[in-house]
């Protein structure tokens, strides 16, 4: 199922013996292997020898080092040197900070510095609302993370997330224009995670919460949202929620089903899942079915005292208290959620459920079923892949949200705001077809109509 893609990306530099047959040669050994050839570059050439550079996409690290084994093994070929260009990308990181102003004369940084500034912090000091006026903080969001459940490679701590924050930080700016900073804390401590944005606040016009384990994440949003002036948004539970129900939206109107008739699997209980299933509430699904590694949550299922967020999930979903497996959860479903954990099951269980139904597989990099195999069953099929099309990406949401949020200068975030984004998300695709029910990451209008929504909303 996977294929090679641009995560893994080697450029490697080979000498060549001068014939005419060189470069198939050279292409034809990356492909005996595996590899995606995407450029090809002559950088020097003599009479007994040329020198290509060879880019090519590959599955993983070993895969890489396969490729680079099969040029080399070539008549007269030798590998210089390989370069992994992910590695490249991040060389000293991805961001940077810039003045948005000169400072080319003396006068210019007597404004900008000392004495003028000191007239900017009075005014402040006798008027705290206009931070939000004359500082970073009405552009300016922390992407705060404990590096306790970075993407799918779990708790690998606060400095090893970095790299993923500085990725967060682009987005927002690319997307949105909001200069977002990294905020990566060295403690899983929830009191010391909780202090430490509540006295880092007065920077920023909104925190990000990312990449924070459950269920600790669920208690340090709640409080945060108590005591700060400012919006408070859990990339992983909301992002992925307003982006989920803005392709269910979609994905409905293409199989011609009302959210009211459908019976709805949410697999994966956690930070995505649990914000799902409270986002999709108040829309008024025919019922919702959440499961997790003990199966079908219900209220009198053992251990569920421990655990508020799963009491709330089985006082609130599962209208005929149904216990069981989570091929027990498929039939008769219409849509199945997936934010859990790679190939869970196959085509047994998608034959049990309803015609014209809707896959959202969206454990990444696998998915809880095979794509391909899901497509053969169901009406409309989405992934967390970029290589499949329906690609549930939270970079839909979370730029236009804080933009929304950082315009209106909003004190808090609500769930009519969240749902506002999710239709906004929606009305993007004019014409959604199987193929199609969330428009590209790439496509500008996204944030600037996300944006919109949260602004009317707010």
């Amino acid at each position: 199922m996977p294929v090679p893609g641009p995560g893994y990306t080697i450029t490697a530099r080979v000498s060549a013996p001068p014939s005419a047959s060189a470069a198939g040669d050279l292409a034809a050994a990356v492909g005996r292997v595996g590899g995606v050839v995407t450029a090809f570059d002559v950088v020097d050439a003599g009479v007994d020898h040329i020198v290509i550079d060879i880019s090519c996409n590959a599955l993983n690290e070993e895969h890489a080092e396969e490729i680079t084994a099969a040029l080399a093994a070539l008549p007269g070929v030798s590998v210089r040197k390989v370069s992994d260009r992910t590695f490249l990308v991040h060389l000293g990181g991805k961001i940077e900070v810039t003045p948005k102003i000169s400072l080319r004369t003396r006068d210019d940084l007597s404004r900008a510095y000392t004495p003028g500034v000191a007239r900017i912090c009075l005014a402040i000091a006798a008027n705290p609302e206009d931070v939000r006026r004359l500082t970073i903080k009405r552009n300016t969001v922390a992407v705060v993370t404990d590096g306790s459940a970075v993407l799918g490679l779990g708790n690998i701590g606060a400095a090893a997330a970095l790299p993923v924050m500085e990725g967060k930080a682009a987005l927002f700016k690319r997307f949105a224009g909001v200069d977002a900073w990294p905020v990566c804390l060295d403690t899983q401590d929830t009191e010391q995670i909780i202090e430490t944005v509540r006295v880092l606040a007065p920077v920023y016009g909104g925190i990000n919460l990312e990449d924070i384990a459950a269920p600790r994440c669920f208690e340090i949003e709640a409080r945060l949202r108590e005591m700060l002036d400012i919006p408070v948004f859990h990339d992983d539970q909301h992002g992925t929620a307003i982006v989920v129900l803005g392709a269910l939206r979609n994905a409905l109107r293409v199989v011609g089903k009302p959210l009211s008739n459908c019976r709805v699997v949410v697999c994966g209980v956690g930070a995505a899942g649990s914000a799902i299933i409270r986002l999709m509430l108040p829309e008024r699904p025919g019922d919702v079915l959440a499961v997790d590694l003990d199966g079908i949550v219900h209220p009198g299922r053992a251990g569920l005292e421990s655990d508020p967020n799963l009491t709330w999930v089985a006082e609130n979903t599962n209208a005929e208290r149904q216990s069981g497996s989570l091929a027990d959860a498929m039939v008769g479903a219409d849509v199945f959620i997936g934010v859990s954990a790679p190939n869970l099951f196959g085509e047994a269980e998608l034959k049990t459920m309803n015609s014209n139904a809707v896959v959202f597989a969206l454990a990444n990099p696998d998915p809880e079923v095979d794509p391909v195999l899901a497509g053969r069953h169901a009406a409309v099929v989405a992934t967390g892949r970029s290589d499949y099309p329906n690609q549930i990406n939270n970079v839909l949401a979370f730029p236009g949200v804080f933009r929304g949020l950082l315009d209106a200068q909003a004190h808090t975030i609500t769930d009519a705001m969240l749902r506002a984004a999710a239709a906004a998300i929606a009305s993007v695709v004019a014409e959604p077809n199987p193929s199609f029910i969330v428009p590209s990451v790439f496509d500008l209008t996204v944030a600037t109509e996300v944006a919109r929504a949260v602004r009317e909303a707010a």
